[in-house]
Formats: structure tokens, sequence, C-alpha cells
């Protein structure tokens, strides 16, 4: 959720990096304004001057982080004209937004269904997106794949990748490796 390293988190990104920890931990509905508040150093309802409320915050983490998704690999699939060093650079994107972002995995994987239906609907559209940036790129590379065929690797592959929040018992490298064989090894055939 944060800029790279270089630059100081907005306060506004230091809300959300702390809710996404926070309902990570409890869940969404185990959490409230104040213990937000708490984590960043503020009182609960000076949250307000960022963010409407709760529910706010978790709708612009999950659709927030959908769109960046789904940017990012847009731009990915867009800028070589070589598919499997495409399906190479998504898979390492994606296994590297994984194993830097477990609490965003874990809140969209328990709270997608506190999110208003609007926003909801939203973040789904960016996640069908998403796949079928995979989706095409992956028939490119393997054009004896039917499009049904394909999406089921698709979504095996990322259910994988999205799975370290629960399953990385590696260090970070060690982990990034074996994810990256296994998505490529699942792929490739």
């Amino acid at each position: 959720m944060s800029e790279p390293a270089t630059s100081r988190p907005s306060r506004r990104e230091q809300i959300l990096d702390a809710a996404a920890e926070l309902f990570a931990r409890y869940g969404f509905h185990g959490v409230g304004i104040d213990d937000i508040g708490r984590a960043v150093g503020i009182s609960g309802p000076a949250l307000y001057r960022h963010f409407r409320g709760k529910d706010a915050m978790l709708a612009e983490m999950l659709t927030g982080i959908s769109d960046r998704l789904l940017d990012a690999g847009r731009s990915r699939a867009s800028s070589t004209a070589e598919p499997l060093r495409t399906l190479d650079e998504l898979v390492r994107r994606h296994v590297e937004f994984a194993l830097t972002n477990p609490a965003l995995i874990s809140v969209h994987l328990r709270d997608l269904d506190s999110l208003a239906a609007n926003e909801r609907h939203r973040v789904r559209e960016a996640q069908r997106g998403y796949v079928e940036v995979w989706v095409e790129v992956l028939r490119l590379a393997r054009p004896e794949l039917d499009q049904p065929t394909a999406r089921a690797t698709v979504h095996a592959v990322l259910g994988l990748i999205n799975s370290t929040p629960y399953s990385a018992h590696l260090d970070t490298a060690a982990m990034t490796a074996l994810l990256h064989r296994m998505a490529m090894s699942a792929l490739t055939g």
C-alpha cells in the first residue's frame, strides 16, 4: 500500500496500512475506529479527517490494490511481445505483491463481503480483468490451451501465490524462489 521506501508514506497511507494489519489479525468487524487511531498514534475520531469511516478504509484498501494490480498487469502485458517473458514478469510481480502484502490478502479473503455491493462489484471487476490479462498472456505462450483451461490454470496459480499469508514458512528469498518456480511450472506445463 505504501510508496517505495525512499518516500515517507502519507498519513492516509499509514492509516490504511495500520487498518489492513488490524483487519487481517482481528477481522473487519473485530476492529474499532479507536483501535485504528491508536495504531497510528491519533484518536479514533481524528481518523474522520482522512476517511468517512471504517467502511471507507476497507473500500479504498481493496479497490485500490485491485486497481493497481490490474494496471500493473496490463502494463506488463503490453510492454513485451514475448509471452513467456511476460508470464515470468507477471509471476514475479504477483509473488512480490503477495510476500509484501500478506495483510491485504488476508483482509480480501475474509472481509470482501463486508464491502457495500457497488464497491464489491468494482473489486470483482478489477480482479476479473487482472485474471484475463494473465489468461491472454498464457494463451499466447501456450496456444494449445483453450480458454477455460487457461483460466482455471491462472486461478490455481494465483491461489497458490495468494496462500502465502498462511504458508510462508521460509525466508523471503527462498519463498520467492519456490513460488516462482512452482507458478512457472504450473503455467508452462
